[in-house]
């Protein structure tokens, strides 16, 4: 085979390859904590404002792209996680919060945006996994804040802090 041919060859087959390349990364990752829940209850349900927060935080993502959604097998985080989903039409995919880099590992293999619902206790350290700034540590009665994690071409993480109502 002549060497022009060859090379066309090998060029075409590394551009096939740039589809998968490209996905091989979040375009954006969400983070955010569950909503408000029920003060009793060993996995307590979302109180009625936490239920409404679980709206907004779908609202403000409903056309951010969300590819998948990931969820603790909690019910709060899961409720929060549900409206989302419902509009989407995607599958909350559960994952253990005692194993955060597996969760970041399999999100990293996704092309889209993602959401990964957590914990208060549990988000800081995903987000610094992920590369990004996750600033003070959450406190108990802090259910407003969400992340957006912008991975960038130069392998940098910008961290947005938005706010849900």
């Amino acid at each position: 085979m002549p060497l022009f041919r060859r090379l066309l060859c090998a060029a075409l087959a590394a551009l096939s390859l740039l589809p998968g390349l490209a996905a091989a990364e979040p375009s954006a990752i969400y983070l955010v904590r569950h909503a408000e829940k029920m003060a009793e209850g060993k996995d307590p349900d979302l109180t009625p404002q936490g239920r409404l927060r679980a709206q907004h935080i779908a609202a403000i993502l409903r056309h951010a792209g969300i590819t998948a959604i990931f969820s603790t097998p909690t019910a709060r985080t899961q409720q929060t996680a549900a409206p989302l989903a419902q509009q989407t039409g995607l599958t909350v995919q559960l994952y253990d919060p005692r194993a955060p880099k597996a969760l970041v590992e399999k999100v990293r293999g996704l092309g889209g945006a993602v959401l990964v619902v957590g914990h208060s206790n549990t988000l800081p350290e995903l987000v610094k996994l992920f590369g990004g700034a996750p600033g003070s540590d959450i406190l108990d009665d802090e259910f407003d804040r969400l992340y957006q994690l912008l991975p960038g071409a130069d392998g940098q993480v910008r961290t947005i802090l938005l706010r849900t109502p």
